[in-house]
């Protein structure tokens, strides 16, 4: 499940020039960010289409763009606090809906980490101070955490994630209605769990998910995901 892989890489301050790497190789993913560009503009005079421009989208609050009109699902994440820093922006092009629940993005992904870092690398051209990279924060990866292939290879017990399901259902509704909180019913076991991990390590912003996705071990997540990709 590569995406979490992705949800893994930390933005932070800076230590020291040795210490970081720069995204990518910016002029690749220009080439790549063809497949972007019926949706979203980027560089002088970019306007918005069916997405926002990306000018400076590094450091920018979600749903930010004047004149954009989001979807429920990205104004729900900005006001929970969604920033895009590179860790979000990653995790983003990989599995978009995994990150913000209930987005319009049709975007499959890009489930290659080097061109994720590619395009990176050249969105942030058109960000502030691109004179800063490498050293800027935004464009530094500090170091990558990976899940083991055991917690990757888990396959849910769903009736152990029935057991479980009971804090989540005091919020989410177990017909798979939407009442201004996201459905979880029928979700994919893979969405799922990457946005759970995307929760423990704080790159989904909301707190009352970081707090409860912190308590959780490898294998009741796994089991929670099992339970509600096939609730009925």
């Amino acid at each position: 499940m590569p995406v979490l892989v992705a949800l893994g890489i930390l933005a932070g301050p800076v230590r020291g020039e040795h210490d970081v790497t720069a995204i990518g190789n910016a002029e690749r993913g220009a080439q790549i960010y063809a497949k972007c560009t019926g949706c979203h503009q980027v560089g002088k005079g970019a306007k918005n289409r069916i997405g926002p421009h990306l000018n400076g989208i590094f450091g920018r609050k979600a749903a930010a763009v004047d004149g954009f009109f989001y979807s429920k699902g990205i104004r729900r994440a900005a006001s929970d606090g969604l920033i895009w820093d590179l860790a979000r922006l990653d995790a983003y092009l990989e599995n978009p809906k995994a990150l913000v629940s209930g987005t319009r993005m049709s975007f499959r992904g890009l489930k290659d980490r080097h061109d994720r870092q590619d395009v990176l690398a050249y969105l942030r051209r058109f960000s502030d101070n691109p004179s800063d990279i490498p050293e800027a924060a935004p464009t530094a990866i500090l170091h990558e955490v990976e899940l083991s292939r055991e917690t990757l290879a888990l396959i849910g017990d769903p009736e152990y994630g029935e057991y479980l399901s009971a804090e989540c259902t005091t919020c989410h509704q177990r017909d798979g209605s939407d009442a201004g909180i996201p459905s979880i019913i029928r979700w994919p076991a893979e969405d799922f769990v990457a946005a759970m991990h995307a929760y423990k390590r704080k790159i989904r912003p909301h707190p009352v998910m970081q707090m409860m996705a912190g308590r959780l071990e490898d294998e009741e997540i796994a089991a929670l995901a099992a339970y509600f990709e096939n609730l009925k």
